[in-house]
């Protein structure tokens, strides 16, 4: 994976027109892997340039996994975050209290 160390939101119009343009592809994982590569073409930046050229740059070079943790990170609002070593990681909450959460569990089985 390359060095990226800003993720860019589009708005919900640019992720719609390319959405749109990707509506014509018969293959149902063809269709979603090659838009979630426009996706990552449009959006990743490493000191100010864009990372990738285009769907396929992006796709050559990401795996399935760093796909999926990036697109992650862009639903959680994107930004700077340093560099992306596209480990999957778990979301964080800062409220989640894990010892309420095992109470409702040890509820829920009685």
């Amino acid at each position: 994976m390359r060095n990226l160390d800003e993720l860019r939101p589009l708005t919900v119009g640019q992720l719609l027109a390319l959405w749109r343009d990707c509506r014509e592809i018969a293959d149902p994982l063809e269709r979603v892997l090659l838009c979630n590569g426009r996706i990552l073409a449009r959006c990743c930046f490493f000191r100010g340039k864009p990372v990738y050229q285009d769907a396929e740059d992006a796709l050559e070079d990401l795996t399935a996994r760093q796909v999926e943790t990036l697109l992650l990170r862009l639903a959680e609002g994107g930004g700077p975050s340093g560099h992306f070593s596209g480990e999957s990681r778990g979301i964080e909450n800062p409220a989640f209290d894990a010892a309420r959460f095992q109470a409702l569990q040890g509820e829920e089985r009685t």
